[in-house]
């Protein structure tokens, strides 16, 4: 009886909602190439992600970063391959088609925030004037995070709790770092 009630309601509400009037409705139907999508909601690691990217890049005057599905999924097969396969240790990013950073921390909780900002600190080794490193250091994870010609950001981390690590991967798209020119 309460399956009936419930079926009885559901097609009353149906019929309620309608048009009141006989006639056809004149709202075209939209064709499923003009039907828009729904963005899916970012997590809170993603948004973390960005805005870290973000703050670096807008000091410098370059634009934001937008999120990328397709990278965030890239990103996240080669973490858990990385953690399944390989024991947590550094990806080989040189045969991917995006440039990538990576982060590997061991013995602690690490948050994108942190991961972030761990690359950006390279930035103190960075001279924009010669577009130089200085020498001992390395500054090419903070020169791609804020490289001017990227437009899409895609990350993920794995956590092996075998060893206490977690690795983070983050991809751009277009690449950054092309040997002879300035990141911004």
């Amino acid at each position: 009886m309460a399956y009936a009630l419930l079926i009885l309601m559901a097609l009353a509400i149906s019929h309620n909602s309608g048009a009141h009037s006989a006639a056809p409705s004149t709202q075209p139907n939209p064709s499923p190439s003009k039907a828009t999508t729904v963005p899916v909601p970012l997590s809170n690691a993603a948004k973390e992600f960005l805005q870290g990217h973000n703050q670096a890049r807008d000091e410098v005057g370059v634009g934001p970063l937008k999120w990328s599905e397709q990278l965030a999924n890239a990103t996240s097969l080669l973490v858990r391959y990385q953690r399944n396969k390989m024991g947590c240790q550094f990806a080989n990013l040189i045969s991917s088609k995006y440039r990538g950073n990576q982060l590997w921390v061991s013995g602690q909780p690490v948050t994108p925030s942190m991961v972030v900002d761990a690359w950006v600190r390279e930035k103190a080794y960075y001279n924009h004037t010669d577009n130089s490193c200085q020498p001992n250091h390395t500054c090419g994870v903070y020169t791609q995070v804020v490289w001017k010609n990227s437009q899409e950001l895609g990350c993920a981390q794995a956590t092996c709790v075998k060893n206490s690590t977690t690795l983070t991967i983050c991809f751009y798209n277009p690449p950054g770092n092309v040997v002879g020119e300035s990141p911004y």
